[in-house]
């Protein structure tokens, strides 16, 4: 496979960020329009947990390509991506 773990679903991965994108836009649109507070709340909500959805099948992809692909050859190239795996999780935990 050539490419990142996710290049097999970019355009999927495209349309989800684009979607996503648009929600953000929304958002602006209400804070101008002034509405409810809890009614943006609301599509702040939605938007992260879609922004979290990309970010989890994006995690999905690197282990399973790029980690995967790593330990195989093994040694400190194994060793650093997952580190820098177990980073990208402790990163995405706190979010």
């Amino acid at each position: 496979m050539e490419g990142h773990g996710y290049t097999a679903h970019k355009q999927d991965y495209l349309k989800r960020l684009r979607r996503i994108e648009g929600q953000v836009r929304g958002l602006q649109r209400m804070v101008d329009e002034d509405s409810y507070c809890i009614d943006i709340l609301t599509q702040v909500s939605a938007a992260t947990k879609a922004l979290q959805s990309v970010a989890i099948g994006l995690l999905e992809e690197h282990l399973a390509h790029c980690v995967a692909d790593a330990v195989a050859q093994g040694g400190e190239t194994a060793d650093a991506k997952v580190k820098e795996a177990a980073d990208a999780i402790a990163r995405l935990v706190r979010s």
